[in-house]
């Protein structure tokens, strides 16, 4: 097994694949300590789509975003930063490649990335970081950012500015972001009072296609809409206001809509997109500082987890206190609404 999780020896890919599928099992990660000198100075960068249904290019400037903290503080501490694209493979292959990688550590997009995913990324034995991700009770390195946090940004908002049907809209994605923010968005209902109706929960797909395209299912079918939705993020919060406005349903005097990301379409698509803005910028500075510590950590550290704070970005896209709301309404087919 140590040779397989120190890429010694010449193992084959079936062998390595069984232990390290044997490692994630057993909840097995070893620490191994490499100095300086034994490293090579080059940081590796995992940018992983599984399925790609969040990691793709409606998402791309937020990767750029979280490459461009990583080499500004690569760069300041003597690393060189390597960017290695793994589309639509196993993590058993991509734990493969990393095996023998020349590379004194790794950040890796943990976007798609599940538990077991994790623990095979650390069965390899190089100091790993994870990035736009987050478990409790995983030991490992997280850093992501603080979704307790933002979505209460969001709600306080919502209900200071006199919503109580607030709607969610969820992803069906198995995202571990997504589903931070779902039941962020259920714990700060509560915590401020509010109630949740379950019909003013919608699942869609996290692409900008696939979320239109459920949204306008779920809107032909017949939906109760809330006075306002939460997005699971931008690019599902533009495909739901396409969705809506095919239905003839005015963004904000019909409906208000807030997303989560701030993509560069927000601030200019009509009307403006109120929304939650993180630093991904921060994040990659973050995970290269943990990084560098684990790598000249003199004996094994204890697993390190940072949660960047988010700002809310007020736009248009949200009615605001002063003006009144209209009827809640129903629609029962398409293009045409009825009073409820």
């Amino acid at each position: 097994m140590s040779l397989v999780l120190n890429g010694k020896g010449e193992i084959s890919g079936l062998t390595r694949a069984r232990v390290l599928e044997a490692a994630a099992r057993l909840n097995y990660a070893p620490r191994i300590v490499r100095t300086r000198t034994e490293a090579t100075g080059t940081i590796r960068f995992l940018k992983i789509a599984k399925h790609g249904h969040t990691v793709n290019r409606d998402h791309s400037v937020f990767v750029s975003d979280y490459i461009d903290g990583m080499s500004a503080e690569a760069t300041r501490r003597g690393f060189t930063l390597e960017v290695v694209s793994h589309e639509w493979q196993s993590i058993i292959a991509v734990a493969d490649t990393l095996a023998v990688a020349p590379v004194s550590g790794v950040i890796a997009l943990g976007t798609e990335l599940s538990e077991v995913d994790i623990r095979v990324l650390q069965g390899v034995g190089l100091p790993t970081v994870f990035i736009d991700t987050f478990y409790d009770v995983v030991e490992a390195n997280f850093v992501n950012m603080n979704n307790e946090d933002a979505v209460y940004q969001v709600l306080a908002r919502l209900r200071q500015q006199g919503f109580s049907r607030i709607g969610f809209v969820a992803s069906h994605v198995d995202t571990t972001n997504f589903r931070l923010r779902q039941e962020a968005f259920h714990r700060n209902m509560a915590r401020l009072g509010l109630e949740v109706d379950p019909a003013h929960i919608l699942s869609v797909e996290s692409t900008h296609d696939g979320a239109h395209a459920d949204t306008v299912k779920a809107l032909a079918e017949g939906i109760d809409l809330a006075d306002c939705y939460f997005c699971t993020n931008d690019v599902i919060a533009y495909g739901f206001i396409k969705a809506l406005r095919e239905f003839n349903i005015a963004i904000p005097d019909d409906v208000g809509v807030v997303g989560f990301d701030n993509l560069p379409l927000s601030s200019t698509m009509e009307p403006a997109l109120t929304t939650i803005d993180v630093s991904k910028r921060k994040i990659g500075n973050l995970a290269v500082t943990v990084l560098d510590d684990l790598i000249n950590a003199a004996e094994p550290p204890p697993p390190v987890k940072i949660l960047v704070g988010a700002r809310l970005v007020t736009r248009m896209s949200d009615r605001g206190p002063a003006e009144p709301r209209p009827a809640p309404r129903s629609v029962r087919r398409r293009g045409v609404a009825e009073t409820a």
